[in-house]
């Protein structure tokens, strides 16, 4: 996970997490409709994840 990604999660996450697939990037993208703080915590996790 890069300075740049975590940058990117904090300013806007759903394009944080657009190299995880469609199923994060949807789900960060409605967190993110309910809550910048919720959406951003779903980003830092999904990047955060070392399978993917």
């Amino acid at each position: 996970m890069s300075i740049w990604r975590v940058l990117l999660a904090i300013i806007f996450p759903p394009l944080a997490v657009i190299g995880k697939g469609c199923g994060s990037i949807l789900i960060v993208f409605i967190l993110t409709i309910c809550g910048w703080i919720p959406g951003v915590i779903a980003a830092l996790i999904i990047l955060n994840n070392p399978k993917n």
